[in-house]
């Protein structure tokens, strides 16, 4: 990978993930105080997201999908009640949704060694989300405000040029005989065919059932820190990502010492822990506890997310890779996130105080997910095999793998 390709893909993981982290993480405040939408509002809300990853098509370029992001997100700051709201939000994940799995391939495509060389350019969208939290929570204070969604729209629309400036990633040829590209790989769904290797289905299913639990951080963690008393908590939950660019460039030793499976496994327990620490910690004495939470958020994603695409870009032939990096996100991102949302809400829901419609008890909304995310990880410890470990040393699934 020449240095100017590097560069390129460096800047669009910033900008993209930028964009991304200026509205997602806060959008649960201004939803909840400013707007008074329900938990189950709150969490429909951040739903949009799976619905468009499931159904979202990938065939439109990233320059035309990214423009479509910045003027969704706009029209939808300009809203206050919930429908109109939740559609036009809807309509930008459309948009913006396809642009994950297509990122993640061309940058794949210009990669000699993805395993060593993709941590090093993914971090470039850590350090992007990371600006954004910094630049909406302790800048622009706008945590409880739309101006989050007018600087993501910004960022979008500069991504949108930046993109025509990409290298030229044309499909790879299919080999021959082969149909012509259709419906399948559109949506990800000639990857299915990856689901008769009984480690992989293992692997996706897995995945899916994790993403559950994984939703109530990503909608509810800033509107529960703001509830207690947590000041500047976009900022303070930028420290997560801080973990994540620590963890994220030490990946290629975790692989080599770890392997896939412990690395699955350690971010799954993660999650667990994280919750655990949420129930128990406030924003007094145990303040450390809420700190330790959020610092899990390297191993948290990196070793479940990141190494998971990793995985399915090892485990899948070359004219599948994006193929099943779309059926990945449809999977965690879409089907798995999509019954998160709407459980997350109906617990949060659930546990609101009486009487007062901004008030929740958090200690049991916490223990719902901590416990959500163990069954997973015990499920997914006895059933998972990674064939790579399985391989001898010399083979070149072993050599792939290292």
């Amino acid at each position: 990978m020449s240095p100017s390709i590097r560069l390129r893909l460096s800047i669009l993981m910033f900008l993209q993930y930028f964009a991304w982290g200026a509205w997602t993480v806060t959008m649960g405040t201004y939803l909840l105080q400013t707007l008074r939408f329900s938990g189950e509002q709150t969490g429909l809300a951040y739903g949009t997201a799976s619905i468009a990853a499931i159904v979202s098509p990938l065939f439109v370029g990233l320059a035309v999908l990214f423009l479509l992001s910045a003027a969704t997100l706009y029209y939808a700051s300009l809203q206050t009640s919930f429908v109109p709201f939740y559609v036009a939000l809807l309509v930008h994940m459309l948009c913006f949704m396809p642009t994950i799995a297509l990122s993640n391939a061309v940058a794949f495509r210009h990669m000699d060694k993805p395993q060593q060389q993709f941590p090093g350019v993914r971090v470039l969208g850590t350090i992007g989300w990371i600006a954004a939290g910094w630049l909406v929570g302790y800048v622009l204070h706008a945590e409880a405000v739309a101006t989050q969604f007018h600087v993501s729209a910004i960022a979008l629309a500069v991504l949108g040029l930046f993109s025509l400036a990409l290298p030229h990633t044309p499909p790879l040829p299919r080999a021959e005989g082969a149909q012509k590209p259709g419906l399948r790989d559109f949506f990800g769904l000639d990857a299915l065919q990856l689901m008769r290797d009984r480690s992989f289905a293992i692997f996706m299913i897995g995945s899916l059932l994790v993403c559950i639990p994984l939703q109530f951080y990503y909608a509810f963690t800033n509107g529960f820190l703001n509830e207690i008393g947590v000041p500047n908590a976009a900022g303070k939950m930028t420290f997560g990502q801080m973990s994540e660019i620590a963890f994220m460039l030490a990946m290629p030793l975790f692989f080599r010492r770890l392997g896939i499976k412990a690395m699955l496994l350690i971010g799954m327990a993660a999650w667990a822990a994280r919750y655990l620490l949420f129930a128990t910690g406030d924003s007094g004495e145990l303040m450390w506890m809420l700190y330790l939470g959020i610092l899990l958020h390297g191993v948290c994603y990196d070793f479940f997310f990141v190494s998971g695409q990793i995985y399915v870009d090892r485990e899948a032939p070359a004219h599948l890779r994006a193929s099943a990096q779309g059926f990945l996100t449809l999977v965690t991102w879409g089907v798995g996130m999509l019954i998160g949302s709407w459980l997350s809400g109906k617990v949060v829901d659930a546990y609101r105080v009486a009487g007062d419609p901004v008030t929740h008890d958090w200690s049991q909304i916490w223990l719902v997910p901590a416990i959500g995310a163990a069954a997973v990880f015990l499920l997914f410890a006895l059933f998972f095999r990674d064939r790579a470990k399985q391989q001898p040393a010399g083979s070149e699934a072993g050599v792939r793998a290292s």
